[in-house]
């Protein structure tokens, strides 16, 4: 469902909001339809704090639009995509460190993410730091690995230490690419988002992640 929906351009994102009767594509194209507006900056740091905490669109998909429509802006973008994803992690954090059973369970539920959440553990135990920076990095949802690092009390400072390296990598790569190749990857982004974003990521974190783990 996420490519399909990624196939079709941000500037017909009003027209395709009101075409879809699908949910989630709706909510889509509402996210798109706010970078051609003054609140995009503010659009962009509420999604990417929402977003690792319970929110089902990529903040990667506004960040997209913005990147593409103003590529001068491309570091301050990156940087407060970053910022606030890792705010909205932590927020991620303490409801699975303080309100699991009322609130952090239910949104586990929701993206079937039971199965996910019970393989943390060990990817703590077997990683640690960098078990962290894989889930910031990949398309993985990444509100369940905040969640699950409250739920288990993983070590805060090592939580967000990581979260600034996994979304960082994956968020400045993204934007640092658009700004230099702009319009001539535009059509693969579209059409191979989640995979570009997390080869992109690995690659921005400098190749440590990928020894750590195929070794």
């Amino acid at each position: 469902m996420k490519q399909e929906i990624l196939e079709t351009p941000p500037s017909d994102a009003r027209e395709q909001m009101a075409a879809t009767k699908n949910p989630i594509k709706k909510l889509y194209y509402w996210t798109l339809q706010w970078a051609e507006t003054k609140y995009a900056l503010p659009a962009l740091i509420i999604l990417s704090f929402a977003e690792s905490s319970f929110f089902p669109i990529p903040p990667d998909v506004l960040l997209l639009a913005l990147c593409f429509s103003r590529p001068q802006h491309w570091l301050k973008f990156a940087l407060w995509c970053t910022v606030a994803s890792v705010a909205g992690g932590v927020a991620g954090y303490y409801i699975g460190w303080g309100l699991w059973e009322t609130v952090g369970e239910p949104i586990v539920a929701f993206y079937h993410g039971e199965e996910v959440f019970e393989k943390v553990q060990g990817w703590y135990d077997e990683f640690g730091f960098m078990g962290i920076v894989l889930a910031a990095v990949t398309p993985i949802p990444y509100k369940v690995f905040t969640i699950a690092s409250g739920t288990m009390q993983f070590d805060l400072l090592q939580f967000i230490g990581a979260s600034v390296v996994g979304r960082g990598a994956r968020f400045f790569a993204v934007a640092l690419l658009i700004r230099y190749f702009g319009a001539r990857i535009k059509p693969f982004f579209e059409k191979h988002f989640e995979v570009a974003a997390t080869v992109f990521g690995i690659l921005g974190i400098g190749g440590i992640l990928a020894i750590k783990l195929l070794r």
